[in-house]
């Protein structure tokens, strides 16, 4: 039996992909990954994930440069969502997210006044680097 078919695939045939930064054990981003992208990341030890809204492969880093060498492969426990332990590459530190923030989780649920329900998502990680500067 072939590996991925141990993969349970959704009914587009995708699965969720998290991408781990390998030595700091940061959560850098979600992404999806189709039968052919979750191949290529295993033959290249390269991220590369489906995008959905552009239909097609999508070899992170392939515009900005910000590229996931790929030391792991897991598969958690209900075989339906991937995990990949990667370093990232292209600026130090490693830029994951689109919005030149190391991680694409950089914004925090935090207290508020009385207003939205008492919270608010706060941004609290750094621009790295200005994304007009990535992505031209």
């Amino acid at each position: 039996m072939d590996w991925l078919d141990d993969v349970k695939w959704d009914a587009q045939g995708l699965v969720p992909a998290i991408a781990q930064e390998a030595a700091s054990g940061d959560v850098l981003m979600f992404a999806w990954m189709n039968r052919e992208a979750l191949q290529k990341t295993f033959e290249l030890q390269r991220a590369v994930y489906f995008s959905r809204s552009r239909g097609k492969l999508w070899f992170k880093g392939e515009e900005s440069g910000h590229v996931q060498t790929v030391h792991e492969i897991r598969l958690d426990c209900d075989a339906d969502v991937v995990l990949l332990k990667v370093t990232q590459l292209g600026h130090e530190p490693g830029i994951a997210c689109h919005t030149g923030r190391h991680s694409c989780f950089f914004s925090k649920l935090e207290a508020a006044g009385q207003s939205h329900g008492g919270a608010r998502w706060q941004a609290v990680d750094p621009v790295l680097k200005d994304p007009e500067s990535i992505y031209k």
